[in-house]
């Protein structure tokens, strides 16, 4: 294999790269511009916890969140605007994976191999269409392996500025832990211990650990919240889920024919002459995936972040191959081949056919909606089915609310199931009108306990709209209870649609004793 080759001035790999980011960003953007699809669950929570600015929420830290409520003052919150972010830290992944590229000695074709590998793959075209931590998560990790490859290459100062990314990638997502887990793991091998008798280390650590504390006293004020919803969500929701799945959604998530590519790039990481100099890559990766493994109920997109560095890798060796004399003309088929099936798959994470064009292409491809959640599904996978039938509910709570006399209205609010619900109501309620919205899920739970124990609060509330649920138990805490609407959606999930709306008076317990039993902390 050749010598790694130096960054010329005079390089076009900036130029291919912004090309290569700008395709990426223009797929997403005309995506979001001519959807038939709405805005998804999760968008709806965040756009709630933007509205509550805090140092942690139940479910995640909150810079995701920040910067979704300085987005919001920017751009607004509509569909397109919510999701201008995750496109462009999708481009910029894609960026960085390209000079990652450059930097462990690969030439142009290697350049444009991992690029499309990353662009093509469902999981990343995915995560960075709808706002998420996600997005971030996958950018930040690949910010960190690149300036973990500056340091490995003699340039001491970026310990610092791998601190900086590391800390603010635990306030994004707490998975950047396992980033440096792996890390910790590589300096105490033989190859890098010398690097502990340096300061870098200690001071990266120090800077990572500095910007993550709030998130750790925001924990420690309220109970630590986000260990018990990290529990619920790995016992409870994914106890499906084995370390077979995780295994083999690993070649699905990436797409199968981009499996050389990755792999290769666990080879270069531990075996190959020049990228075993970068082995802390490869044991960053590897331990990634042993702790997900050994949680026995990871999901396979647990590992996403850790897979451009391997991209990268595996595309420097791919392309050395493939100047060998009989394998040539496998040079540009290769790449294109990717292109082709990451076209044919990208309608099962991109929502860019009209509705029923998707039904149907998932009927002639055998695809077939598949929950690891374990719930039921109708026509659409549920990534699909949780960006409909929001508005109907909305439209139909505020209904029933509207038959409710006016002075009633005052001492009225609704109880929402799950964030979902909740978070949606909330961000139509410009549209329709709605009274407060409470749900015992997650930090909806906190935000209302927080009321609660406000002694200053009026506890005049006497009438409650219930969304869901079966009568016989809400007559438990309510005097009165009865239906006075059903929401519906066709392509909603089956547990969102044909849900009763019920009108609740008279508590029989205070509300206090109700809301301790009701919290939900789970995914």
């Amino acid at each position: 294999m050749r010598e790694p080759e130096k960054l010329q001035k005079k390089d076009n790999t900036v130029v291919i790269l912004s090309v290569l980011s700008l395709v990426l960003l223009l797929i997403h953007f005309f995506t979001n511009i001519f959807t038939q699809f709405g805005i998804f669950r999760d968008e709806f929570y965040y756009i709630s916890c933007s509205t509550r600015p805090a140092m942690g929420y139940v479910d995640q830290p909150p810079l995701s969140i920040l910067i979704l409520g300085l987005s919001r003052l920017t751009f607004g919150d509509s569909l397109f605007a919510i999701r201008i972010l995750p496109a462009l830290a999708g481009s910029i992944t894609v960026f960085l994976a390209g000079l990652t590229v450059r930097h462990l000695g690969g030439g142009i074709y290697a350049v444009v191999l991992s690029s499309v590998c990353i662009i093509a793959a469902p999981i990343f075209l995915g995560m960075n269409n709808i706002y998420s931590m996600n997005a971030f998560d996958i950018l930040l990790w690949t910010l960190a392996f690149y300036l973990l490859l500056l340091i490995l290459e003699g340039k001491p100062k970026y310990w610092t500025w791998l601190g900086i990314v590391m800390g603010f990638g635990l306030m994004n997502k707490i998975s950047m832990g396992w980033f440096m887990a792996g890390l910790f793991l590589a300096l105490i091998t033989r190859q890098y211990r010398h690097y502990l008798k340096t300061p870098g280390p200690y001071i990266s650590a120090f800077i990572a650990l500095g910007i993550f504390t709030p998130f750790i006293i925001w924990n420690l004020q309220n109970g630590l919240p986000h260990l018990e919803f990290m529990r619920n969500a790995s016992g409870l929701k994914y106890r499906g889920v084995t370390p077979l799945d995780f295994i083999l959604g690993q070649l699905l998530i990436l797409l199968p024919f981009s499996i050389p590519v990755w792999a290769s790039g666990i080879y270069y990481f531990f075996f190959n002459e020049h990228g075993k100099r970068f082995r802390a890559a490869g044991i960053i990766y590897a331990v990634t995936v042993a702790i997900l493994i050994i949680n026995w109920h990871s999901k396979p997109e647990y590992a996403a972040p850790a897979y451009p560095v391997l991209f990268a890798g595996g595309s420097v060796l791919i392309e050395d191959f493939f100047r060998r004399r009989y394998f040539k003309w496998l040079k540009y088929a290769f790449p294109g081949v990717i292109v082709l099936f990451g076209t044919l798959m990208a309608p099962f994470v991109l929502p860019c056919l009209p509705v029923k064009t998707y039904i149907a292409y998932s009927q002639m491809t055998g695809v077939q909606p598949d929950g690891h959640e374990g719930k039921d599904l109708s026509e659409l996978p549920q990534f699909y089915a949780d960006m409909f039938g929001w508005e109907n509910m909305a439209r139909t709570v505020s209904e029933v609310y509207l038959t409710l006399p006016e002075d009633e209205r005052e001492s009225t609010f609704v109880f929402a199931q799950n964030y979902g619900e909740a978070s949606a109501l909330e961000y139509y309620s410009r549209k329709y009108p709605l009274p407060k919205i409470v749900s015992p899920h997650n930090s909806f739970w906190i935000w209302e306990n927080e009321e609660l124990k406000d002694p200053n609060r009026k506890n005049y509330y006497q009438t409650v709209i219930i969304i869901g649920g079966r009568i016989e138990d809400h007559m438990r805490a309510l005097e009165s209870v009865a239906q006075r609407g059903t929401i519906k959606s066709q392509y909603a999930m089956p547990y969102e649609n044909n849900l009763p709306v019920y009108i609740g008076r008279g508590f029989r317990v205070p509300v206090e004793a109700i809301w301790k039993k009701e919290k939900h902390f789970v995914e």
